[in-house]
């Protein structure tokens, strides 16, 4: 068997953030994904955050809902939004917005450990 590596074009990341007063209160970002199996791509949420002392405003909202806007707007087929066990406030809140829990999602930290080789 032979791998190979090929540079996948048109990855974009786009940063989306909610400001008070000149100050940066929460962000997240959309993650643009292309592969092979769809025309479209699809998009990831990752890092939304809201800073504590803005939490219950309503900014965590509006973020998500200019993020779904752009999924759409950038032709995305389906958008996944991520959180860990422990988190229900947050999967609670996602679902709010139509999102479903889908399957499990597996991560290694790969600054902590060395990749192991499957049997």
């Amino acid at each position: 068997m032979e791998i190979k590596k090929r540079e996948q074009p048109g990855t974009k990341v786009i940063k989306i953030t909610a400001e008070e007063d000149g100050k940066i209160i929460g962000w997240g970002f959309l993650y643009l994904i292309v592969n092979d199996r769809h025309d479209e791509p699809y998009g990831l949420i990752e890092n939304v955050y809201v800073e504590k002392e803005f939490r219950g405003q309503g900014t965590g909202k509006k973020l998500i809902e200019v993020l779904i806007v752009e999924a759409k707007k950038q032709g995305c087929y389906k958008l996944i939004g991520q959180s860990r066990y422990g988190k229900d406030v947050t999967h609670t809140f996602y679902e709010k917005f139509g999102f479903r829990d889908h399957g499990k999602n597996f991560r290694m930290d790969l600054k902590k450990s060395e990749i192991k080789q499957a049997d």
